[in-house]
């Protein structure tokens, strides 16, 4: 039982990443191919029905850290309060931003609404990364559980390598997703920066599986490299004829795997202690009860088929593209 909740723990947290991952590399590529206001509104318009749902994702792994594995959510957030703090806030500029900028005529305040929603994204995707970084790292911990580091500790050159990877994986799903979902020249203008935001994302996932390699004395980087790279090989076999959904699914597969892989890295422990071999806070030691662990997954198993069923009737109502603005 206590392998199950952490694999459904990592399918949610692969849930958010796919799905608020795209929301939020839109937000980070849209000055770099939005020309126009009306083309930012249309960029905008393609996440609008779906990015509050998305997010919801993350609350419910949190929720769902705190029911399954209690020690692990008390020591993690004794060691990541400061950037799980910035994160939230990071959170709450971006839906001010994306709620307020059409109550405001003017377009100086559009685009600095704009600014808003892309800089608080980039920043947020950046901390997502470091933090896992430093959690499939390992932190140091105290003979309580908890962590026993500093703040500087968590800028290690793994966490901000990953940190930079996410930034470059997370940028090219969006660009996948707006020119598949985004007709006319930003649609075409999403497409050429995801080819070259390609080159980068191969050179992250070869430069990130030797890092980890080398890091954890583990295979799992290997394998997050190989499964990336068919992935991505797949991805430019569609820009080819047109960036479209198989391109973003052969994005989400790439994601996907590299998560699945931080996972096989971390396992049998919630969150590993530094240095490697020193233990941490297992899956065993971490459980709630058995009574309350399988409460818990009986009651998240249901809310995640509810959710599921519910992103693909808005998906399918929602299909088609969004006129770019122009």
């Amino acid at each position: 039982m206590n392998v199950l909740a952490f694999c459904v723990l990592g399918f949610m947290l692969t849930a958010y990443v796919l799905l608020d991952g795209y929301d939020l590399g839109v937000a980070v590529i849209v000055p770099f191919v939005a020309r126009t206001d009306g083309q930012r509104r249309a960029a905008l318009q393609a996440i609008g029905p779906f990015w509050n749902g998305n997010e919801v994702w993350l609350i419910a792994a949190g929720g769902s850290l705190f029911a399954f594995f209690p020690q692990a959510y008390a020591s993690a957030l004794s060691g990541f309060y400061l950037p799980l703090t910035v994160m939230l806030w990071l959170l709450m500029g971006r839906g001010i931003a994306l709620e307020l900028r059409e109550h405001f005529p003017s377009a100086v305040w559009h685009q600095f609404w704009d600014g808003v929603f892309s800089f608080a994204s980039a920043l947020l995707i950046l901390l997502l990364g470091v933090t896992l970084g430093n959690v499939v790292r390992g932190v140091p911990l105290d003979a309580q559980g908890y962590f026993n580091g500093t703040f500087a500790f968590l800028l290690n050159w793994y966490a901000l390598l990953l940190g930079i990877v996410a930034l470059v994986a997370l940028a090219l799903h969006g660009a996948t997703f707006l020119a598949w979902r985004v007709d006319g020249a930003l649609g075409q203008a999403a497409h050429a920066l995801a080819k070259r935001l390609w080159y980068a994302a191969v050179l992250g996932t070869i430069a990130m599986s030797f890092a980890t390699a080398a890091e954890h004395a583990t295979d799992w980087g290997y394998v997050a490299g190989a499964v990336g790279l068919i992935a991505l090989v797949a991805v430019q076999l569609d820009f080819r004829r047109g960036a479209g959904p198989i391109a973003f699914a052969a994005s989400s597969v790439w994601i996907a795997g590299l998560m699945m892989a931080a996972a096989g890295v971390m396992f049998p422990y919630v969150l590993p202690a530094f240095p490697r071999g020193a233990g941490g806070i297992s899956i065993d030691s971490a459980a709630a009860s058995a009574p309350a662990l399988a409460s818990a997954l009986v009651v998240t198993i249901v809310g995640i088929v509810a959710v599921c069923i519910y992103s693909v009737v808005v998906w399918r109502r929602l299909a088609g593209k969004v006129p770019s603005g122009e």
